[in-house]
Protein backbone atom coordinates (compact mmCIF):
# COMPACT_ATOMS: atom_id res chain seq x y z
CA UNK A 1 0.00 0.00 0.00
CA UNK A 2 2.57 2.34 0.72
CA UNK A 3 4.55 1.46 -2.12
CA UNK A 4 1.49 2.30 -4.22
CA UNK A 5 1.12 5.61 -2.19
CA UNK A 6 4.67 6.67 -2.83
CA UNK A 7 4.26 5.94 -6.60
CA UNK A 8 0.93 8.00 -6.81
CA UNK A 9 2.86 10.95 -5.10
CA UNK A 10 5.47 10.54 -7.60
CA UNK A 11 3.27 10.65 -10.68
CA UNK A 12 1.65 13.65 -8.92
CA UNK A 13 4.79 15.53 -8.63
CA UNK A 14 6.15 14.62 -11.97
CA UNK A 15 2.58 15.78 -13.95
CA UNK A 16 2.83 19.67 -11.63
CA UNK A 17 6.28 19.99 -12.52
CA UNK A 18 5.07 18.88 -16.21
CA UNK A 19 2.36 21.40 -15.85
CA UNK A 20 4.40 24.12 -14.59
CA UNK A 21 7.04 23.69 -17.74
CA UNK A 22 3.80 23.75 -20.03
CA UNK A 23 1.98 27.16 -18.61
CA UNK A 24 2.60 30.34 -20.50
CA UNK A 25 5.39 32.66 -19.39
CA UNK A 26 4.49 36.25 -18.04
CA UNK A 27 5.63 38.83 -20.84
CA UNK A 28 6.33 41.38 -18.01
CA UNK A 29 9.07 39.38 -17.29
CA UNK A 30 12.04 40.38 -18.55
CA UNK A 31 13.35 37.51 -20.35
CA UNK A 32 17.19 37.69 -22.10
CA UNK A 33 15.40 38.55 -25.71
CA UNK A 34 13.15 41.41 -24.30
CA UNK A 35 16.33 42.39 -22.03
CA UNK A 36 18.13 43.04 -25.49
CA UNK A 37 15.15 44.68 -27.28
CA UNK A 38 14.07 46.84 -24.69
CA UNK A 39 16.22 49.60 -25.41
CA UNK A 40 15.88 50.13 -29.15
CA UNK A 41 11.98 49.26 -28.81
CA UNK A 42 11.39 52.32 -25.48
CA UNK A 43 14.29 53.04 -24.68
CA UNK A 44 14.33 54.07 -21.03
CA UNK A 45 10.93 55.11 -20.65
CA UNK A 46 9.12 53.65 -17.79
CA UNK A 47 6.74 50.49 -18.68
CA UNK A 48 4.03 49.69 -16.65
CA UNK A 49 1.76 46.55 -16.41
CA UNK A 50 -1.34 46.64 -18.66
CA UNK A 51 -3.43 44.11 -17.28
CA UNK A 52 -5.68 46.48 -15.74
CA UNK A 53 -6.46 48.40 -18.85
CA UNK A 54 -6.30 46.20 -21.90
CA UNK A 55 -6.19 42.22 -22.48
CA UNK A 56 -3.97 40.48 -25.42
CA UNK A 57 -5.61 37.21 -26.72
CA UNK A 58 -3.99 34.77 -28.77
CA UNK A 59 -3.93 31.32 -29.37
CA UNK A 60 -1.59 29.60 -26.90
CA UNK A 61 -0.88 26.71 -29.52
CA UNK A 62 -1.15 28.66 -33.10
CA UNK A 63 -2.99 26.11 -35.73
CA UNK A 64 -0.94 28.06 -38.51
CA UNK A 65 2.34 29.95 -37.75
CA UNK A 66 2.16 32.09 -40.76
CA UNK A 67 -1.41 33.70 -39.48
CA UNK A 68 -1.34 33.86 -35.95
CA UNK A 69 -4.97 36.02 -34.70
CA UNK A 70 -4.02 39.09 -32.17
CA UNK A 71 -6.37 40.74 -30.25
CA UNK A 72 -6.15 43.59 -28.21
CA UNK A 73 -8.76 44.39 -26.62
CA UNK A 74 -9.80 47.65 -24.02
CA UNK A 75 -11.36 46.67 -20.47
CA UNK A 76 -10.76 49.81 -18.53
CA UNK A 77 -13.33 52.42 -20.46
CA UNK A 78 -11.96 55.46 -18.90
CA UNK A 79 -8.20 55.22 -20.31
CA UNK A 80 -7.26 56.52 -23.63
CA UNK A 81 -4.49 53.79 -25.92
CA UNK A 82 -3.64 56.52 -28.62
CA UNK A 83 -0.78 53.99 -30.06
CA UNK A 84 0.47 50.67 -29.38
CA UNK A 85 3.45 48.78 -30.53
CA UNK A 86 3.39 45.08 -31.42
CA UNK A 87 6.73 42.99 -30.23
CA UNK A 88 7.17 39.25 -30.85
CA UNK A 89 10.48 38.60 -29.18
CA UNK A 90 11.87 35.74 -31.14
CA UNK A 91 11.12 36.80 -34.67
CA UNK A 92 13.81 37.92 -36.62
CA UNK A 93 12.33 41.12 -36.86
CA UNK A 94 10.65 41.54 -33.90
CA UNK A 95 8.10 44.71 -33.97
CA UNK A 96 5.32 43.33 -35.87
CA UNK A 97 4.15 46.67 -36.28
CA UNK A 98 3.43 50.37 -34.90
CA UNK A 99 -0.10 51.54 -34.69
CA UNK A 100 -1.55 54.90 -34.18
CA UNK A 101 -5.54 54.85 -33.58
CA UNK A 102 -8.12 57.48 -34.03
CA UNK A 103 -10.58 58.65 -31.64
CA UNK A 104 -12.97 56.74 -33.40
CA UNK A 105 -11.66 53.30 -32.39
CA UNK A 106 -12.15 54.00 -28.76
CA UNK A 107 -12.94 52.10 -26.49
CA UNK A 108 -10.31 49.58 -28.36
CA UNK A 109 -11.10 46.13 -29.91
CA UNK A 110 -8.47 45.55 -32.71
CA UNK A 111 -7.06 42.43 -34.51
CA UNK A 112 -4.17 41.39 -36.68
CA UNK A 113 -2.64 38.29 -38.30
CA UNK A 114 1.47 38.02 -37.26
CA UNK A 115 3.89 35.36 -38.62
CA UNK A 116 5.26 34.03 -35.26
CA UNK A 117 8.80 32.22 -36.04
CA UNK A 118 9.14 30.32 -32.22
CA UNK A 119 8.08 29.57 -29.27
CA UNK A 120 7.77 33.64 -28.34
CA UNK A 121 6.57 36.24 -26.17
CA UNK A 122 3.80 38.50 -28.15
CA UNK A 123 3.86 41.66 -26.00
CA UNK A 124 1.32 44.60 -26.47
CA UNK A 125 3.10 48.38 -25.73
CA UNK A 126 0.52 51.02 -25.28
CA UNK A 127 0.93 54.72 -25.00
CA UNK A 128 -2.04 56.22 -22.57
CA UNK A 129 -2.17 59.03 -21.00
CA UNK A 130 -0.88 57.61 -17.68
CA UNK A 131 1.87 56.31 -19.53
CA UNK A 132 3.55 53.71 -21.17
CA UNK A 133 1.65 49.99 -20.48
CA UNK A 134 2.56 46.49 -21.20
CA UNK A 135 0.84 43.52 -21.22
CA UNK A 136 1.17 39.86 -23.72
CA UNK A 137 0.46 36.41 -24.12
CA UNK A 138 3.37 32.99 -24.49
CA UNK A 139 2.54 31.99 -28.04
CA UNK A 140 3.77 28.25 -28.97
CA UNK A 141 4.54 28.43 -33.02
CA UNK A 142 7.05 28.01 -35.21
CA UNK A 143 8.29 28.50 -38.96
CA UNK A 144 5.97 31.26 -39.62
CA UNK A 145 8.71 33.53 -41.02
CA UNK A 146 9.67 30.99 -43.33
CA UNK A 147 6.49 29.42 -44.66
CA UNK A 148 5.79 29.27 -48.25
CA UNK A 149 3.51 31.79 -49.28
CA UNK A 150 -0.35 30.22 -50.09
CA UNK A 151 -0.72 31.55 -53.93
CA UNK A 152 1.74 31.05 -56.45
CA UNK A 153 3.93 34.00 -57.10
CA UNK A 154 2.65 35.12 -60.51
CA UNK A 155 -0.94 34.85 -59.03
CA UNK A 156 0.11 36.48 -55.93
CA UNK A 157 1.50 39.57 -57.67
CA UNK A 158 -1.07 39.56 -60.60
CA UNK A 159 -3.75 40.36 -57.08
CA UNK A 160 -1.67 42.54 -55.47
CA UNK A 161 -3.43 45.55 -54.09
CA UNK A 162 -7.02 44.54 -54.14
CA UNK A 163 -8.68 45.06 -51.27
CA UNK A 164 -11.91 44.22 -49.24
CA UNK A 165 -14.24 45.64 -47.00
CA UNK A 166 -16.53 43.09 -44.23
CA UNK A 167 -19.25 44.79 -42.37
CA UNK A 168 -20.06 42.51 -39.28
CA UNK A 169 -23.65 42.94 -37.46
CA UNK A 170 -27.41 42.25 -37.86
CA UNK A 171 -29.29 44.58 -39.42
CA UNK A 172 -29.95 46.18 -36.28
CA UNK A 173 -26.29 46.68 -35.11
CA UNK A 174 -25.56 48.37 -38.17
CA UNK A 175 -28.11 51.21 -38.02
CA UNK A 176 -25.84 51.92 -34.56
CA UNK A 177 -22.80 54.20 -34.55
CA UNK A 178 -20.09 51.92 -33.27
CA UNK A 179 -19.93 49.17 -36.06
CA UNK A 180 -17.43 46.36 -36.70
CA UNK A 181 -15.98 46.07 -39.62
CA UNK A 182 -12.81 44.14 -41.33
CA UNK A 183 -10.43 45.37 -43.87
CA UNK A 184 -8.09 42.72 -45.88
CA UNK A 185 -5.18 44.05 -48.24
CA UNK A 186 -3.83 41.14 -50.77
CA UNK A 187 0.13 41.26 -50.73
CA UNK A 188 2.58 38.41 -50.63
CA UNK A 189 4.08 40.04 -47.39
CA UNK A 190 7.34 38.08 -48.51
CA UNK A 191 9.32 38.13 -45.50
CA UNK A 192 12.63 37.16 -47.14
CA UNK A 193 13.19 33.85 -45.31
CA UNK A 194 10.81 32.08 -47.41
CA UNK A 195 12.26 30.21 -50.30
CA UNK A 196 10.71 29.46 -53.99
CA UNK A 197 9.34 26.49 -54.32
CA UNK A 198 10.83 25.11 -57.73
CA UNK A 199 14.16 27.02 -57.70
CA UNK A 200 14.85 26.93 -53.58
CA UNK A 201 16.42 30.29 -53.84
CA UNK A 202 14.69 32.71 -51.48
CA UNK A 203 12.81 35.01 -52.17
CA UNK A 204 13.56 38.92 -51.71
CA UNK A 205 12.09 40.91 -48.61
CA UNK A 206 8.75 42.70 -50.07
CA UNK A 207 6.17 43.51 -47.69
CA UNK A 208 3.57 46.30 -47.26
CA UNK A 209 4.95 49.26 -44.48
CA UNK A 210 2.60 51.74 -44.12
CA UNK A 211 -1.21 51.68 -44.07
CA UNK A 212 -3.86 54.49 -43.56
CA UNK A 213 -7.45 53.73 -42.91
CA UNK A 214 -9.94 57.05 -42.96
CA UNK A 215 -13.72 57.13 -42.74
CA UNK A 216 -13.95 61.12 -44.13
CA UNK A 217 -11.33 63.03 -43.00
CA UNK A 218 -10.88 61.34 -40.16
CA UNK A 219 -8.19 59.01 -39.26
CA UNK A 220 -9.29 55.22 -38.00
CA UNK A 221 -5.42 53.53 -37.93
CA UNK A 222 -2.23 53.50 -39.63
CA UNK A 223 0.20 50.86 -39.11
CA UNK A 224 4.00 50.65 -40.12
CA UNK A 225 4.85 47.83 -39.88
CA UNK A 226 8.16 45.18 -40.81
CA UNK A 227 7.79 41.73 -41.88
CA UNK A 228 5.82 39.75 -39.09
CA UNK A 229 2.57 41.28 -40.87
CA UNK A 230 0.80 38.11 -42.29
CA UNK A 231 0.24 37.22 -45.90
CA UNK A 232 -2.77 38.89 -47.37
CA UNK A 233 -3.00 41.49 -44.26
CA UNK A 234 -6.41 41.80 -41.91
CA UNK A 235 -7.20 43.75 -39.15
CA UNK A 236 -10.49 43.74 -37.87
CA UNK A 237 -11.93 46.37 -35.37
CA UNK A 238 -14.55 48.48 -33.94
CA UNK A 239 -15.34 51.72 -34.64
CA UNK A 240 -18.11 54.58 -34.65
CA UNK A 241 -19.30 55.54 -37.35
CA UNK A 242 -19.07 59.16 -38.58
CA UNK A 243 -21.77 58.55 -40.91
CA UNK A 244 -19.68 58.60 -44.46
CA UNK A 245 -20.57 56.24 -47.17
CA UNK A 246 -17.19 54.43 -47.23
CA UNK A 247 -13.77 54.24 -45.79
CA UNK A 248 -10.51 54.94 -47.73
CA UNK A 249 -7.60 52.58 -47.57
CA UNK A 250 -3.79 53.93 -48.40
CA UNK A 251 -1.26 51.29 -48.17
CA UNK A 252 2.29 51.63 -49.54
CA UNK A 253 5.03 48.56 -49.68
CA UNK A 254 8.55 48.32 -49.71
CA UNK A 255 9.22 48.27 -53.83
CA UNK A 256 7.61 51.34 -53.84
CA UNK A 257 3.82 50.65 -54.69
CA UNK A 258 1.24 52.80 -53.59
CA UNK A 259 -2.24 51.35 -53.29
CA UNK A 260 -5.73 53.70 -52.67
CA UNK A 261 -8.95 52.65 -52.81
CA UNK A 262 -11.93 54.00 -51.15
CA UNK A 263 -14.47 50.82 -49.72
CA UNK A 264 -18.37 51.36 -50.17
CA UNK A 265 -20.05 50.50 -46.47
CA UNK A 266 -22.95 49.67 -48.86
CA UNK A 267 -21.43 47.21 -50.57
CA UNK A 268 -19.00 46.07 -48.90
CA UNK A 269 -17.06 45.72 -52.03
Amino acid sequence: MRLIQAAAVAVLIAGSALAADDLPKNPLIDGESWADLRGDVVGDATIADGSAVFTVDAPYRAHDAATVPILIKQTDMDAHIARATVVIDENPAPVAGEFVFGDALAPLNFEMRVRVNQYSNVRVLAETDEGLLMNGRFVKASGGCSAPASRDPEVALASMGQMKLKLFGTEAQMSTPRREAQIMIRHPNYSGLQRDQITQLFIAAHFIDTIELYQGEDMLFTMTGGISISENPVFRFEYDDNGSTSLRVRATDTEGNVFEQELPKAAQS
